[in-house]
Formats: C-alpha cells, structure tokens, sequence
C-alpha cells in the first residue's frame, strides 16, 4: 500500500445531511471517519427548496435551535389551489411553532450543511473537500474496501463506505444497487431567490421577528404533474416549481417559464413586487418513494439520504432534509455495531434497514407510498383546484336579487361546470383517504 493512501474505520461520501449525520454518529463512538466532499465546502453543491423540519435534530444537538443559523422559523403553512386566474388558500399559523423546540424553519444549504459538517468535524471527524470519489475500492476477493478519488494518489481505503452522494449516486450504481434513472420517478426542482428588504417582507406577509411562511402550490404547473412553492427568508424570498421530468419534456416547457408564471400569478405577484433576482438554482429530486428504494445495504457499504430515494414527497408533506439526516444517523450506528463485531458483511449491516423501518424514515415512506400516484394524477392537478376554486367563488358571489341556491346545488353546479365526473371524484376521495389514513 502506498505511503500516502489514506486509511480510516469509515469513509463517507458526500457531506450534505445524510453524510454529515453519518460522520457525526462514527465520530462520538470513536471511529475514525472520513468525510470526502466534492464542493469545496460542504453545501456548495446543494440545493433545495429552503424549510428544514428540525425535531430529528434533537437527536443530534442538544438545544440544537441556539446553534443552526436559521433565517426564519416557519409559523405559518398555507396550502394554495390555483387556476390561472384563482386562488383558494388554507392558511394556518400558531404560536406554538413561533417558539422552542420550534417545527419548521427556512435556512440556507450552504449555511445549514457548513454547520452539520462543523458538528461531525468537531467531534473528529476528517473532512477532505474538493474531491470527487469516481468508484469503490475493492480487495482481492472482490468485497469493498474504500473509495477511488479524483486525487493523485488519492485512495481512501476503509472497512465501510457510506453513500450519500445524491441523486444518481455514482457509487449506489456501480455496485449494482442503484438502476438505471427512471424519468417516472425523477423531478425537477427549480428554484429563484429574490432580494426583498426585512421589513418589506414582514409587512407583505404579515410577519414579525423571526417568523417566517411556507406556501405549497397545486395547479400552478401548467397541468404538468408537480407543484410551486414559496418560503420566506430574512431578507429574501425563495420562489419555485417541482416537476415531473417526463411531463416537463411532454409539454415542452422550459422550467424558467413556469417559475415565471407563478410570479405573475395575481395572488403570489403582489408580495413579490420590486424583488430582485440574486440566485436561480435548480436540482434533480429522487421523488420514486417507498417502492423504488434501491437494496440498502451489501457487503461494506451503506446507502443514505438521495442516494438512497428517501426524499418525501406526499403532497401535505415535501420533506428530505429530515430524513437524510436521520437515515445518516442509522447508517452511522450500524456501521459502528458493524466495525466493532468486525462483520461488515451485507448480513452484518442488516441492522440498518431494521433501525429505518423502526424510525420515522421508512415507516412514513412505507405509509404513504400510494400518496404521489394521488397528488400528481391529471385530476388532482388541474381539474380539483379549478372545482375547489369555482365552487368557493360561486359560494361568495352575491347573486342579489336572485335567491341563493344552497352550498350543495353550488357544489353540484361547479362539478357539472368542470365537467367532472362523480364517479371519479368519489373513487379519487376513497383513494386518497387510503394513501393518508
């Protein structure tokens, strides 16, 4: 072996959440871990929508709402069916979430991932950034047994890797876990950061301090399957569409287009008056869910976080940040239990899948993994917020000196007005009730 070929317990690629909570988890039990990153810093090369669900986080950091450099705790969710021309919004806020231990908040990735990866270096943890890992090391009888880099000389040899390397994990690929990218369960998130001063974004959104707001968008995508959001920073607001791939290329839209469309909608282009454009961004989603999940675990390596499809995406809920982090944890304490038994075999990193299934991470995967068929059907899509919208206008549209119909021959008229079948409507409710029992 080389002198200068590195060597250590673990060798975990990526420090976005998933890695950064892997490296964390080997670090305090006292392992020596390698975290290779190929940004040259952690979270350069990341990007998301902007909420983080933090409560995984009292796992890791005690009183961790001191330390995270949040922009703003998200007090207020609002889910907003739209047309072109309309609007129908629930919007909910509290108190309780205006305070410790907080649900919700927007921060930036670059800030987010510095601060997680500062947590797995502080506690021993070896960070090398600017380096790609290009493929898996293996020894002679063919197990895995470290990573390629892009360095000279640059092998980092190990008795585990731990894949957190995104979206079409190159590494979750080569050894045959990951297949071949399907567009089916591939989306597009497309992001645009506008600067807005603090006090003009209190005032437009009724804020004050810290808080902040979340608004999901349905029917905002020009009937490709997908969504909109809109959260709010310190002193920017974070603007964007998720897409379907196959649809996107389908309608032959450029994504721009769509960010474009939803910032001139009548109900969102008035917060967003005078913003300036300081960041687009734009990133792959592995949306598959519970049944495209790759295999986790063989011999010497653990997958986690994008690598691994554990991104959430059940139209109430859009999360991934939260369960990377928590896979990261269970791939940390398996690889632990793994290295101390000396059985890092696929049979002695079996624990893994157990401790998912037992967490939050794929008990919710595996309970909702009907909701995306639901929310991204045709119907959902362009047919429901259109009723939901006309049905809402037809019920506050004062019709003096006629009489007043009722709110069932209102609902009825909207139904018969979209041409929406009821057969259809009670089959889709019946199917949604199934998908989030």
């Amino acid at each position: 072996m080389p002198d200068d070929t590195m060597t250590a317990d673990a060798v975990v690629v990526g420090a976005g959440p998933a890695g950064s909570a892997a490296a964390l988890e080997l670090a305090r039990a006292g392992r020596d871990v390698v975290m290779v990153e190929r940004g040259p810093f952690p979270g350069a090369k990341n990007v998301y929508g902007g909420v983080v669900y933090g409560r995984i986080l009292d796992q890791v950091v005690p009183q961790w709402w001191t330390q995270v450099p949040v922009q703003r705790w998200v007090t207020r969710r609002a889910t907003m069916l739209m047309t072109p021309t309309q609007a129908l919004t629930v919007d909910y806020r509290t108190s309780a979430w205006d305070r410790p231990p907080y649900n919700g908040m927007t921060t930036y990735r670059v800030d987010f991932d510095s601060w997680l990866a500062g947590q797995a270096t502080a506690a021993g943890a070896r960070l090398v950034t600017s380096t790609v890992a290009t493929g898996l090391l293996r020894d002679p009888s063919g197990r895995i047994a470290g990573v390629r880099t892009d360095r000279p000389d640059g092998d980092i040899r190990a008795k585990i890797v731990i894949a957190c390397d995104g979206v079409n994990s190159l590494l979750a690929k080569e050894a045959g876990l990951l297949p071949r990218t399907s567009p089916a369960h591939t989306t597009l998130g497309v992001k645009e950061t506008l600067a807005l001063p603090r006090e003009v974004i209190d005032e437009r959104f009724g804020l004050a301090g810290d808080q902040g707001l979340d608004i999901e968008m349905v029917g905002c995508t020009s009937g490709i399957p997908g969504g909109g959001f809109l959260y709010t920073n310190l002193d920017t607001v974070s603007v964007g569409v998720v897409v379907g791939v196959t649809g996107l290329a389908e309608a032959r839209k450029r994504p721009e287009e769509l960010v474009a469309a939803v910032k001139a909608h009548p109900a969102i282009a008035p917060y967003l008056r005078g913003a300036e454009l300081k960041e687009y961004s734009a990133h792959l989603i592995p949306e598959g869910g519970y049944r495209a999940m790759p295999r986790l675990a063989i011999d010497g390596l653990l997958v986690a976080g994008d690598a691994a499809s554990m991104c959430l995406a059940a139209g109430l809920w859009l999360e991934g940040v939260n369960f990377a982090i928590g896979a990261g944890l269970a791939a940390g304490q398996t690889a632990d239990e793994a290295i101390a038994a000396g059985d890092t075999s696929a049979r002695g990193l079996a624990g893994y899948r157990r401790r998912l299934e037992a967490s939050f991470v794929l008990a919710d995967h595996k309970r909702l993994r009907n909701a995306a068929d639901i929310v991204l059907a045709d119907r959902m899509q362009r047919d429901y917020p259109r009723l939901a919208c006309d049905f809402v206008e037809q019920v506050f549209t004062v019709t003096n000196p006629a009489p007043k119909i009722g709110m069932i021959r209102e609902f009825f008229r909207a139904v018969r007005g979209n041409k929406v079948r009821l057969r259809s409507l009670a089959r889709d409710g019946w199917q949604a009730l199934r998908a989030f029992r």
